[in-house]
């Protein structure tokens, strides 16, 4: 590996930063945007219940809070819960906004990287191409050693540069549709409470 990374020249450094950039912010949202992290099963009907027996209390409202991100989206709900629907639902829609942003840590950053990277290859290989273009003299003939590096260092870092896109550019779309089917599912289970707590469902 280290052979590698002195054949391809300084460029792949910037690539191998991005890809340690990219591999935390992975590994971080993979544990972030579990299904049972972000939406628990049965929040919503644990809380109609607790709601019916002894009504919203400060000591529910901090366990919603600390629970999840459904839990502070229905806690904000429940903080007006002697409002109208309406002031209800705007707050609900305050804080769901606040968890989408929270939801979305770090996933701009990992697209970048996943735009990036090839482009990183890419300068790698137009130094190499610039190398090999040195080792030519007056006379034509080319400085052998001079010209395998810049070689070593256009192939190299274009091959690196695709390695950690490709990977950058999957996890972010899997993150953002995960992200984007969680806040539609806790927007309908605060409809639902909003509901429930309105008298339209039982």
């Amino acid at each position: 590996m280290l052979a590698i990374i002195q054949a391809a020249g300084w460029p792949i450094y910037t690539i191998i930063f991005a890809s340690i950039v990219a591999l935390a912010i992975i590994i971080e949202r993979l544990v972030s945007l579990r299904r049972s992290q972000v939406l628990p099963d049965r929040l919503l009907a644990l809380t109609v219940q607790e709601l019916k027996q002894s009504g919203v209390t400060t000591d529910m409202l901090s366990r919603l809070q600390a629970n999840s991100p459904l839990g502070r989206v229905l806690a904000a709900g429940l903080k007006n819960v002697k409002s109208s629907r309406e002031i209800m639902k705007e707050s609900i829609e305050e804080s769901g906004r606040a968890v989408a942003h929270d939801l979305e840590r770090f996933l701009t950053t990992l697209g970048t990287i996943a735009t990036a990277a090839p482009l990183l290859g890419l300068l790698g290989t137009v130094i190499g191409m610039i190398e090999i273009f040195g080792s030519q003299s007056p006379s034509g003939s080319a400085n052998p050693a001079v010209l395998a590096h810049g070689i070593s260092v256009a192939l190299y870092n274009t091959a690196l540069g695709i390695i950690v896109a490709v990977p950058a550019l999957v996890f972010y779309r899997h993150f953002r549709s995960s992200v984007d089917s969680f806040i539609v599912e806790m927007e309908q289970q605060a409809i639902k409470l909003v509901e429930v707590i309105h008298g339209e469902r039982g």
